[in-house]
């Protein structure tokens, strides 16, 4: 019996989150349907630049304006996608990706109920206010998609 999780991204993963998510089970066989949301519009550059502030990384914070957005971003979500699926599948595992546009809950929501998803991982950076204020994707989604939702964070900053 293969395990299935939906895992929600925000950038490439990295060699170290690959082997984290990959042995979270044990020797368990898990199928990744990998669901990456490009990045956002001012709103989410401006929760990112508190988040740098409150992380001491001043200089992030005012290098958020060059984080692309629109088309740009589509694209380096894409590259991070393809990356990270390919990454999987070099480790063993049973993994395809899909960019989300819009309503990535209403997305989470439709792949966990398509694919049967036994649970949804997400792995992200730290987002202190979205956290605080329960709004990050993890507290969210643990209230739509029926399954339970693990929230782990990444090992390196985009």
């Amino acid at each position: 019996m293969v395990f299935t999780s939906v895992l929600m991204i925000e950038k490439a993963m990295t060699s170290a989150d690959v082997e984290f998510v990959t042995t979270l089970h044990g020797d368990e066989p898990v199928a990744f349907h990998v669901l990456l949301q490009p990045r956002g519009d001012q709103a989410d550059r401006l929760l990112r630049a508190i988040d740098d502030i409150a992380l001491g990384e001043l200089d992030e914070a005012v290098r958020e304006h060059e984080t692309p957005e629109g088309e740009d971003a589509r694209s380096v979500g894409r590259q991070a996608l393809d990356v990270s699926v390919a990454a999987l599948r070099a480790s063993g595992s049973v993994a395809d990706g899909r960019l989300v546009e819009d309503h990535p809950l209403d997305a989470l929501k439709a792949i966990v109920a398509e694919v049967g998803a036994d649970e949804v991982i997400v792995l992200t950076d730290p987002h202190y206010v979205e956290e605080f204020f329960h709004r990050d994707w993890a507290s969210r989604a643990r209230h739509k998609v029926g399954v339970p939702v693990l929230k782990l964070f990444s090992h390196s900053k985009a």
